[in-house]
């Protein structure tokens, strides 16, 4: 995925789990196991964990951001519980790029063993420190370019440069004397990238030779024929909206797009526009991007948002965070009119990112609403504004034909993703039973060569809810869907405790559920009748009581109005 962020469609019990991580199997002395945490059957989340005699390695770290059905959810990490009693087992963290579902779950990894060696391209690592800055951890960092070959502790790691849709990315190739696993971080394979800097596939054909025995690739364009466009491809349709927009052009993209950036900027340039970036994350990384050479930004073009309200309106240029429609993001602010800035007849907003697969309704409701305030909204859906940073079909193809690899594991992509991955390395002459498709927390060791699925561990989605993390659980989460979507009702009932009998009338309190005035009282009887079934039973618990009261109340709405209310009984003795 070109920012992080994605979806998961299903979640496996953490109860279940934890009992087969303990029935695993023992890891050979000269085996390498390989247990993915994340990024598969889902696109972000992304973390994988090697472990070779006795000592671990992990490659990325991400988040997952959450859909509708995740109220209240800020993002969702990796699981850590098969890590947390052997963290000092951890010799580095390798980090592949800089995009947050592949660094977002660093911060809440090193809150629980600060010293962890974190690797990293040169911006991947200014992004990450930036980050950390905010989380007041200082980490240790070591930091490699490609060709660059290090060890940490038994893992002997190459790094080779990969093209994606953010600068200096990394394949990692990691040696131990279980054999040679090569993971390809996201990658495409663009012959004319902006930065001039390819994917380096004369290092995969020479590691191809020495013997491949686990290919981890990235699955994300698995789907998609033929071979994805260079970024190049898009300038004319930028320029096309800076050259035809009477009023300002507001972009919106991720913030870690440093790429697309530096085209919009070169678009503002020929056009006399001045630029403003708006939002924290935008202004930060862009800032990191342009101090390390990353971005080049022209004397002046950049001014403050304040000047820049001052000029006339066709020259003017925002560059803006909120392209997936994140509820407080700047773009979002500006739709549902919640920002200084706003949109108004003759602007044109332009979407110069992909539409991440769970957050079209999001997406499309803030399309409407800039529409709605007289916008013109240039997106992937009516322009050619955005091309993918992950490889397609034929690309990947092309990489299995060079690297013909014993065995494959397809990461990064739901699964069909991951599916279609494996068909393509069948195609090109990889053995069936060497194609394997595995879910998070599947264990895969590799043996004399030889890659096998022999367990699971555990790979649950660990909730980000504000300042608690693991705090919210599917059943809190089931809470918060019923309050937005059926309401809740508080029955308080003064109860006599010997007879079981109401004294008076329950008090009903309702928010969010709509009914007519009369229509409690007709639940009064279905609360007596549980009453006095738990006095008759003789049922003293309160907490029971209330179970009953609840399911009696549950059962009367739903009959009545056939909406499923959140019921809280309140029992006072009389």
């Amino acid at each position: 995925m070109s920012a992080g962020g994605g979806r998961r469609p299903q979640t496996r019990g953490r109860g279940r789990a934890s009992r087969r991580s303990q029935d695993l199997p023992g890891l050979p002395r000269d085996g390498l196991r390989i247990v993915p945490l994340g990024g598969l059957g889902e696109i972000g989340r992304n973390m994988t964990v090697f472990e070779y005699a006795g000592r671990l390695l992990i490659v990325d770290c991400g988040v997952l951001f959450p859909e509708e059905h995740q109220p209240g959810v800020d993002v969702i990490l990796p699981d850590f519980s098969w890590l947390r009693d052997r963290l000092d087992k951890v010799d580095a963290i390798v980090l592949t790029h800089g995009h947050e579902d592949h660094i977002g779950g660093v911060p809440y990894l090193l809150r629980e063993r600060a010293d962890i060696p974190v690797v990293g391209s040169r911006l991947t690592l200014a992004f990450l420190e930036a980050k950390l800055k905010e989380h007041g951890i200082t980490p240790v960092t070591v930091k490699v370019s490609e060709d660059d070959r290090r060890t940490f502790g038994p893992f002997d790691c190459e790094f080779i440069a990969v093209n994606h849709s953010i600068p200096d990315g990394l394949a990692v190739a990691i040696r131990t004397a279980a054999g040679l696993v090569l993971h390809t971080g996201d990658f495409k394979m663009d012959q004319f990238p902006l930065d001039g800097r390819v994917t380096d596939l004369r290092a995969f054909a020479r590691l191809g030779q020495e013997g491949v025995d686990l290919f981890l690739v990235d699955s994300t364009n698995a789907e998609v024929p033929g071979f994805t466009v260079s970024e190049g491809e898009l300038s004319p349709a930028i320029e096309t909206v800076f050259r035809t927009t009477p009023g300002r052009v507001i972009v919106s993209s991720f913030a870690s797009h440093v790429h697309r950036i530096q085209q919009v900027l070169d678009a503002a340039r020929d056009h006399g526009r001045k630029v403003a970036f708006v939002g924290r994350s935008m202004v930060r990384n862009m800032g990191i991007a342009a101090d390390l050479g990353y971005l080049d930004i022209p004397q002046g073009l950049v001014i403050d948002l304040k000047q820049l309200e001052r000029r006339p309106a066709n020259q003017i240029a925002l560059i803006c965070t909120g392209s997936q429609g994140e509820p407080l993001a700047a773009l979002s602010r500006m739709a549902n009119r919640d920002h200084p800035i706003r949109v108004t007849e003759g602007d044109t907003v332009l979407l110069a990112s992909s539409l991440i697969p769970g957050n079209e309704n999001a997406i499309y409701r803030v399309i409407n609403e800039l529409t709605r305030w007289g916008a013109n909204v240039v997106h992937k859906g009516n322009a050619k504004v955005h091309v993918s940073g992950h490889a397609s079909a034929g690309e990947l193809a092309y990489c299995y034909n060079i690297v013909q690899p014993s065995s494959v594991l397809p990461v990064h992509g739901e699964w069909r993703h991951l599916r279609a991955n494996a068909d393509i390395a069948i195609r090109t002459g990889v053995d069936p039973k060497r194609a394997l498709i595995a879910h998070d927390g599947a264990v895969i060791d590799l043996v004399d060569g030889q890659a096998k699925i022999t367990g699971s561990v555990p790979a649950g989605l660990v909730y980000v809810d504000a300042m608690t993390v693991g705090g919210a659980t599917e059943e809190s989460l089931h809470v918060r869907r019923t309050l937005a979507e059926e309401g809740v009702i508080t029955v308080v009932c003064i109860v006599d405790p010997d007879t079981g009998k109401l004294t008076e009338e329950p008090d009903y309190l309702a928010h969010g559920f709509e009914h007519a005035p009369g229509d409690f009282a007709k639940a009064t009887p279905a609360i007596q009748k549980a009453l006095t079934t738990a006095n008759k039973e003789n049922i003293e618990d309160i907490e029971q009581i209330e179970e009953l009261v609840r399911q009696a109340m549950s059962n009367w709405a739903y009959r009545q109005t056939r909406r499923s209310p959140l019921i809280i009984p309140v029992i006072v003795d009389a």
